[in-house]
């Protein structure tokens, strides 16, 4: 694995919509502009790439125009990071334009540059890091920095901040407060507070003792679910085998797999049926342990928790859950293949290198 260099104020960072359009509609020009007013505010110059702002259809119909704005923001000397506007549901798509594309692979290794994101976009930093790319799983855009409430949430705006830093090791620590997902995202919830919940269980060790490490590796269980099986998108099982957009049980091997749901907060069945679908390939059984992110909304915690458990008993998996990342409120950001300490005994996770190239500073 590379990695690219941390950002630095006044660097140039690219936005893109590489899964749904929604930066590009009507209905959402106050969180494209927060968000934008929020990047400046970081001494950051944001660059809204040509197609990002498109909107839904228009970026439904062309999957090759998102791909031709990654593209461009790997090409451009100028971009530092990539941003990402919000997840969606058919990434995959996009493998073709980009995977089949010489100029684009020696771009991604002759440019690296910080990509963050969450959600669909796991399918994005699976394509990265089969180029051996680390990416961040992390805030994108809409999510994070358009927050609708007067400020960013303070433990985002950390999670941000580390992408200013490269310390040689970080501990990912439980933010001591929890949020609600909006009901509402218009213009009238522009500066009011989300609703918060103080964090009552921390991480949770659901199986094992003593210390665990291995190289990071997950994302969203939906998205994973889907390149194995995806009603919705009938060729997408078809496109993860032609372009390997799953990694293997041998990738596995070894790793730290982190995963969480997304929004649509699969029901206990779903969850066990996605689960079962890793573990017939290999996957579950190929790892050294397991981390779950907090379920949106804390909605299916106790029985997401207890299925896990139940699905890898007969593997003696170590696990941990209710992790910072993901689709629930706030969020950290989990490095692609960067090396990462899950210490069962005391409930902490350190990732126990620098996530950036160059000099380890604070």
């Amino acid at each position: 694995m590379f990695k690219p260099a941390p950002l630095h104020p006044g660097d140039h960072v690219a936005v893109v919509s590489l899964s749904a359009g929604t930066l590009g509609e009507p209905f959402a020009a106050h969180e494209l502009k927060r968000g934008l007013q929020r990047l400046r505010a970081l001494d950051l110059v944001p660059v809204c790439m040509p197609n990002s702002l498109k909107g839904v259809a228009y970026l439904a119909a062309h999957p090759e125009a998102r791909a031709a704005d990654l593209k461009q923001a790997f090409l451009d000397p100028s971009i530092t990071g990539i941003i990402c506007a919000i997840g969606g549901i058919e990434t995959y798509r996009l493998a073709p334009y980009l995977l089949d594309d010489p100029e684009f692979v020696a771009a991604v290794r002759q440019h690296p540059k910080l990509f963050t994101g969450f959600s669909d976009t796991t399918v994005d930093h699976l394509m990265l890091y089969q180029l051996g790319l680390t990416t961040y799983y992390g805030p994108s855009l809409l999510n994070d920095f358009a927050e609708l409430g007067p400020e960013l949430l303070p433990y985002t705006a950390q999670t941000i901040h580390h992408y200013f830093t490269n310390p040689a090791t970080t501990a990912i620590t439980s933010s001591p407060v929890w949020y609600q997902e909006r009901q509402d995202f218009s213009a009238d919830a522009l500066d009011t507070p989300r609703i918060s919940h103080p964090e009552t269980q921390g991480y949770q060790v659901l199986r094992g003792t003593g210390v665990v490490s291995g190289p990071l590796l997950g994302g969203c269980l939906d998205s994973l679910y889907s390149l194995i099986t995806d009603t919705r998108y009938p060729d997408e099982p078809l496109v993860n085998q032609r372009y390997h957009l799953l990694p293997t049980a041998n990738d596995f091997a070894g790793k730290l797999l982190f995963l969480e749901t997304s929004e649509e907060q699969p029901t206990p069945a779903t969850y066990r049926r996605m689960l079962e679908a890793l573990k017939a390939r290999g996957i579950l059984a190929a790892v050294a342990g397991i981390l779950t992110g907090k379920p949106q909304d804390n909605h299916y915690l106790a029985d997401y928790a207890a299925i896990l458990q139940d699905v890898t008993a007969d593997l003696g998996t170590p696990l941990m859950a209710n992790l910072n990342f993901g689709h629930a409120y706030p969020r950290t950001a989990l490095p692609y293949g960067v090396t990462a300490q899950l210490d069962l005994d005391h409930a902490t996770l350190t990732v126990t290198e620098p996530y950036f190239v160059g000099p380890v500073f604070d």
